[in-house]
Parts: C-alpha cells; sequence; structure tokens
C-alpha cells in the first residue's frame, strides 16, 4: 500500500513543476487527496458495503471539489491536476498513466443501467473544461483539447479539439507556403489552423492563401514583361522580418 501512494506522489511531480516537496502534496494537492478517498470507496463499494461507499465519496467531494463515483474503476499513476469541478461516473474505467485537469466531465448520456460512461486507456490526457460523454473509449495516448465535447471514440494517440470533437489533422506539404507567409507575419497557422473551430484563424488562413497566390501571379506578370521587353523598374519593398513565436505557457 505504501509503495502505492509513493507512486502516486511521485506521478504528480512528473506532471506538475510547480510540486515543491513530497509534504506539500500531501497535504495540498486535492487531487491526490481525491484519488485516496476513491482508493477506499471503491473498496466498500466492490465489497457490498455500497452506502458506506457512496458516503466517503461524498465526503471527498465536499473536501476536495472532485466528484468520483465510488463504482469507478481508476489505474495506477493517475493525476488530476487543480481538481475542482471533476466529475467521474459510476461505470467510467481510467488505465495507467492518465491525466485530467479541472472541470472534466466523464459522464452518460443515458440513463438506462449498465456500461454508460467512458473508457479512458492508458496515457490519456483531457484538457481543462473538456466533456467526454457515452460509453465511448478513447484510445491509448489521446489528448482532448480544453473545453472540447467529446461524443464518439477517439483513436489512439489522436488529438481531438472542438464542439462536438473532432481530430486536429498533422500539418502536410498542402499548406507549406501558408505557414512560411505566416511565420514571417508572426501568425502561429500551426496553432490556430483552419480545420479548427475559430472563424478568425479560419478567415487568416484564407487571406494567406490569398496572399501566396498574388504573389505568384505578380511573379508571371514580371516574367511576360520582361520576356516582351517591357522595362519594369522594380521597387524594392522592405523584407518581412522573421517574428519569434514566443511560448507564454
Amino acid at each position: 500500500m505504501l509503495s502505492k501512494i509513493r507512486e502516486e506522489i511521485n506521478c504528480v511531480f512528473d506532471r506538475d513543476p510547480a510540486a515543491q516537496s513530497m509534504f506539500e502534496v500531501m497535504t495540498a494537492y486535492p487531487g491526490f487527496h481525491a484519488l485516496l478517498i476513491h482508493r477506499v470507496s471503491h473498496w466498500l463499494w466492490n465489497n457490498g458495503l455500497r452506502w458506506p461507499g457512496r458516503m466517503s465519496s461524498h465526503i471527498g467531494r465536499w473536501l476536495t471539489g472532485i466528484e468520483i463515483h465510488p463504482g469507478a474503476t481508476i489505474g495506477r499513476r493517475f493525476f488530476i491536476d487543480h481538481g475542482m469541478g471533476v466529475v467521474i461516473g459510476e461505470t467510467a474505467v481510467i488505465g495507467d498513466d492518465c491525466t485530467l485537469y479541472h472541470g472534466v466531465t466523464l459522464g452518460g448520456t443515458s440513463w438506462n443501467k449498465g456500461k454508460r460512461h467512458p473508457t479512458l486507456k492508458n496515457g490519456v490526457v483531457i484538457g481543462a473544461g473538456a466533456k467526454v460523454l457515452g460509453p465511448i473509449e478513447i484510445g491509448e495516448g489521446a489528448r482532448v483539447g480544453s473545453n472540447s465535447v467529446v461524443l464518439k471514440p477517439v483513436p489512439e494517440g489522436c488529438t481531438v479539439v472542438g464542439i462536438p470533437a473532432h481530430i486536429v489533422k498533422s500539418k502536410t506539404e498542402d499548406n507549406k507556403d501558408r505557414d512560411a507567409i505566416a511565420s514571417k507575419i508572426g501568425f502561429d497557422a500551426y496553432g490556430t489552423r483552419s480545420d479548427m473551430p475559430d472563424p478568425v484563424a479560419y478567415a487568416i488562413n484564407h487571406m494567406l492563401d490569398h496572399m501566396q497566390r498574388l504573389d505568384n501571379q505578380i511573379i508571371e506578370m514580371k516574367k511576360v514583361m520582361n520576356d516582351a521587353g517591357i522595362e519594369y523598374e522594380e521597387t524594392e519593398l522592405e523584407k518581412l522580418r522573421d517574428c519569434e513565436i514566443r511560448d507564454n505557457g
């Protein structure tokens, strides 16, 4: 038992750079407290002591702001960062090395008995405020973006964002020209691509595409004029400086 508790404490240091000491984690981390209380309430629940299990879970909710049903199954090295407002339903199953941030809900979409809450495979990370609803499976190593609403299964290793959540595609060669211009003017096209639910990013990405087409047309026009013997007095344009994208996290 002590080795498992030590393992839970060590996983906090692995995932939260703000953690200063073991004493701090044991006394001031509600996610750690909620997990310890759940281990007790889950044992009571599985051994037929339903009311004591439910009551200990209720006390844990009152103390930590984190609601975990005693019937939920949680693996090893589970970490809830901040934790306030987290809700984990009765039939939820969480694998090893998973991380949840504040405001996450692992909820159901039906009032029927039986499996009605999500299953998280190993290494899943759920961002703050996200809602994962129904008896769906979130594949190993998957990521769910903050405030997303997930209603369908997520494949292994994928990242989903939005309402309803959809898979974020990786960068391709098709948008390398757009990204080159975006980096010049300081726009983070990779962080806010057109396939993400952001209408401003969608509009700016189309502007970048239009700028690229105009550049190509001007180059072609200059070539045609030169071939026709028309003198073209080129005005040197101010060069766009490369902007450093800073990480404010």
